[in-house]
């Protein structure tokens, strides 16, 4: 099980490849605040609700100093379906070998109708200017999980 990040740690840099193949750094957005979110799969329900969110809330989190990006275990292929069908705008990147997902506490042990089962723990880290995690929420809801870090981040 991997360790979940706290305030204060530094973010695991990645390079993953978004829904055109082409590869996304969280380097690339140093200077700049980062929400990472991870979600179990492109097409889905509660994915497609929470995509959606990040969407219509873009410009109220851009214009408040954030950049957005989506990890899932997806491949590219299946990211750019998915951007395509929902019409999304945030920035969404495939981890199938799960490297990145370990790395930030989203792959483990969770349940899942009652039972334990090894995936992704929907999750969401807030990055600082200096690459440094500033808030780590785990276990969140797909359902009015982005309005809660509007709320927390007092945008």
């Amino acid at each position: 099980m991997s360790e979940r990040l706290q305030p204060g740690d530094t973010a695991p840099a990645f390079t993953l490849p978004d829904a055109d193949g082409k590869d996304v750094s969280l380097a690339d957005h140093q200077g700049r605040k980062v929400i990472v979110y991870f979600y179990p799969a492109a097409l889905t329900p509660g994915c497609t609700k929470q995509a959606c969110d990040f969407t219509d809330n873009l410009d109220v989190l851009a214009s408040a100093g954030y950049d957005v990006i989506g990890v899932s275990p997806d491949k590219p292929e299946k990211l750019a379906k998915f951007r395509e069908k929902e019409d999304l705008r945030v920035t969404l990147v495939g981890d199938p070998s799960k490297e990145t997902l370990e790395a930030y506490g989203a792959f483990g042990e969770k349940k899942l109708y009652g039972k334990v089962v090894t995936g992704v723990i929907r999750s969401t880290i807030v990055v600082d200017e200096a690459g440094k995690v500033e808030h780590a929420f785990y276990n969140v809801k797909a359902t009015g999980h982005v309005a809660k870090i509007i709320k927390d981040l007092g945008i």
